[in-house]
């Protein structure tokens, strides 16, 4: 695999001034993009029209464009084109988010977040039985 991003697409450890990402979540989603592309998800075109309309919006709603929500504009670009793509539903993609809450609220400070299946709701299949 050629490891130079695509073009459109930083580069994922440094813009020159240092490292793009601010927190972890970040080149998370940059890494789960990447990883869904190569697997013929979409297209960067259709990458690209996604990541538009999202900040699009974003800045219709009133985002000042600071440069400090970018990767936010970026998981929702990603999370509306996979439910498109059929490859998960927003539904599914809120009932994890939730799940992941409801496991940050249990978990005591310092240790490692686990995410178990009194974190979801009845009958999910999000977690392996």
């Amino acid at each position: 695999m050629n490891s130079a991003a695509p073009i459109g697409l930083p580069d994922p450890l440094e813009d020159g001034s240092g490292p793009v990402f601010r927190e972890p979540w970040e080149a998370h989603a940059f890494a789960m993009t990447l990883a869904l592309h190569e697997r013929g998800l979409f297209t960067w075109s259709e990458w690209a029209k996604a990541l538009a309309a999202q900040i699009a919006a974003a800045q219709a709603q009133g985002d000042a464009d600071l440069g400090d929500t970018y990767y936010r504009h970026w998981l929702g670009a990603l999370e509306m084109l996979v439910a498109q793509k059929g490859a998960t539903s927003m539904a599914e993609l809120s009932e994890c988010q939730h799940a992941w809450q409801r496991a940050c609220a249990r978990t005591p400070h310092g240790l490692p977040i686990e995410l178990q299946s009194c974190d979801l709701p009845a009958g999910s299949t999000l977690l392996p039985p």
